[in-house]
C-alpha cells in the first residue's frame, strides 16, 4: 500500500504507518472510510475486541464524528498492508 492511502515513515530500517493522507489513491481511501462507516453502524450488538474498541471510541467521540471512521479506516489500512506484505491470511482471533 505504498503511498496509496497511509503515510509511510521510514526510520532506522523500520517502516511505520502513519495517518491516512489525501495524497494517495482517492478510490481506496474512500472505500476504506465507507467500509469503516458500515462496520461502525453494525457493531452495536457485537462483543468482539474490535467492536468493543469502536463502541468505546463512539462513546467518547460521538457517532457522527469523522474521527471514529478515520481511526478504523487507518487501522484497516495498516492491517491490509501487513497482510499483503507478509503474504499471510487474516486470522480473526490472532493476538501477537
Amino acid at each position: 500500500m505504498d503511498r496509496l492511502s497511509t503515510e509511510i515513515i521510514h526510520t532506522g530500517g523500520k517502516v511505520h504507518l502513519g495517518r491516512i493522507n489525501e495524497r494517495g489513491e482517492k478510490h481506496i481511501r474512500t472505500s476504506l472510510i465507507h467500509g469503516a462507516r458500515a462496520v461502525i453502524a453494525t457493531c452495536k450488538n457485537k462483543t468482539d475486541r474490535t467492536s468493543l474498541w469502536i463502541k468505546d471510541l463512539v462513546k467518547r467521540r460521538g457517532f457522527k464524528r469523522a474521527t471514529v471512521a478515520l481511526a478504523l479506516a487507518a487501522k484497516n489500512a495498516r492491517l491490509i498492508w501487513a497482510l499483503l506484505r507478509s503474504e499471510k491470511e487474516y486470522q480473526v482471533d490472532y493476538v501477537k
